[in-house]
Formats: structure tokens, sequence, C-alpha cells
């Protein structure tokens, strides 16, 4: 036989919920989020596309700023990073997110820009001869 403790319907359950200061965002900040990606987006695509700086270097480091503003924007708006929350540990996260980001960018930029003085002259005569 096996003993059963009587039920209650008086048992209460409390759910505590560790949210960390953070919030979850509303539809409003989901939309001026997705608004802002969007601008953000069209506007390095535009800049490209209608040839607006002449230098190809200017155009390039514009549309870095417009890639880390939009990092910014997509962390704070659908990660909900902001200095309050976490005990200002996801501002940490966004700052080594940015610095990793410039880290790579311009690492990547240089080795593209250095990559064609630094390749080996063809003559024609080397040209024929590849198989």
């Amino acid at each position: 036989m096996s003993a059963r403790a009587p039920v209650s319907d008086d048992v209460h359950v409390e759910v505590v919920h560790d949210h960390h200061e953070a919030g979850h965002g509303s539809r409003r900040e989901y939309i001026t989020g997705f608004v802002l990606s969007v601008i953000l987006t069209a506007i390095p695509f535009w800049l490209v596309m209608a040839g607006v700086f002449t230098d190809p270097r200017v155009t390039s480091f514009v549309i870095m700023a417009f890639a880390v503003a939009q990092i910014v924007v997509h962390m704070v708006y659908f990660l909900h990073m902001n200095a309050r929350s976490e005990g200002g540990w996801t501002m940490m996260a966004l700052i080594f997110t940015v610095v990793l980001v410039v880290i790579a960018l311009s690492g990547s930029l240089w080795v593209m820009y250095h990559l064609n003085a630094n390749m080996m002259p063809m003559s024609p005569g080397d040209m024929r001869t590849m198989p």
C-alpha cells in the first residue's frame, strides 16, 4: 500500500522571473529598429549605386560607419542591450563587439589594398604558358 498525502486546493505557487532589469521591447521599439535597419541598409546601397563619392576609399569608410551604426541599432533594439541591464555587462559586450568589428574591417581593407601591390606581375609570355 502506498501512503498519499491529502491533496489541498489552497496550494500557492509563486513564479519568480529573473529579468535583470532588461526590457523585452515593445512593438514600437521593434518597428523603430526595423525602420532604422532598413534606412541604414538603403543609404549605403544608394551611395554605391549612384556613385556619390568618386574616391572608393571614402565610400568604403562611409559604408563601414553605417555598418557600425547598424550593429549598434541591432544590439539596442533587438538584443535590448543598454548600460543598466546585466550590471553594465551588456555595454561591455557592445564595446567589445565594436572593437572586434573595427579590427576585422580595417584588417580586411588593409589586406585587400596591399594585395595588388604584393602580387607578382605576369608578362604575356607567362600567361601563355599557364595550364
